[in-house]
Parts: C-alpha cells; structure tokens; sequence
C-alpha cells in the first residue's frame, strides 16, 4: 500500500509499471487517472490544497479499507496539491487483486471517496476571477452504494 501526496507530475506509465512489477500474485491491475477538467474553456488553472500529514492519514485509512474489502494485494494512491493546468494529472489509483472484479470496484470506492470525502480543497481560477469547488450531489451519491 502506497500513499502519495505531492506537487510535483507524476509518470503515469512508470507508476502503473511499477505498481504491477510489485503486485505479485495478482491476476489483475487496474488504474485510473484524474485529469483537471477545463469545461468551456474557461479555466485557466486549479488550486489544491491539503494539510499534510492529515490527508495522508485520511487516504490511508480509507486505502486500508479498501485492501481489506476486497482482498487487494496492493494499492496505490497518487494525489497532486498546488496549482496545476488543464489537462494535467491530478490524481492516480491502482489496484491489484486476484480477478479484476475486485480490482475493478476497490478502485471504483477509492476514486469515489477521493472525489467526495479526501481532505483537498479546490479552488478554480479563470478570467472572470476564481472560485472554491462545491461538492456535487452526484458525487455524494455515488459515495450511498458503498
């Protein structure tokens, strides 16, 4: 189980590559990347911002969920903090686990509590001035058939 949280890009391919040279005995991996969504046009770059060493404890715990849940032999959790464009990544998951099954919806739980209960708060700016990210009622409920 890893937890990053960190400013900096990260290598997408090289991650999942590691992460599946490491995930041995498991008969799937799966993984998901979050891009910055720049709906309309209008975006101009994302803010992110966490307390250390709280949010690494809260992703933790849900990851440690998550392994137990659905007998994962691994788990990985990638998450950018700072100011970061359109397009650019701003988050990764992945797991492993005996049938993708299992892979398939531990990463699914992951990536719907990343969305909706993580401790980020999001802040866009554009021309017209920027404003803080609400939460989505449909983000919330996704979070219901957990």
């Amino acid at each position: 189980m890893k937890i990053k949280v960190q400013a900096e890009p990260f290598d997408l391919g090289g991650e999942v590559a590691a992460f599946s040279a490491g995930a041995a005995g498991a008969g799937a991996v799966v993984s998901f990347t979050g891009l910055v969504r720049d709906e309309g046009g209008r975006l101009a770059a994302m803010e992110i911002e966490h307390y250390p060493g709280m949010t690494e404890k809260a992703i933790g715990g849900i990851v440690e969920e998550a392994v137990a849940r659905w007998a994962l032999v691994d788990a990985l959790v990638i998450h950018r903090f700072g100011r970061l464009g359109p397009g650019e990544a701003i988050m990764m998951v992945a797991t492993a686990a005996g049938h993708r099954g299992e892979a398939f919806e531990a990463a699914e739980f992951l990536m719907d509590y990343l969305k909706s209960r993580a401790p980020f708060w999001k802040k866009e700016l554009g021309a017209e001035g920027s404003e803080w990210v609400a939460a989505k009622d449909a983000d919330e409920a996704a979070l219901k058939r957990w």
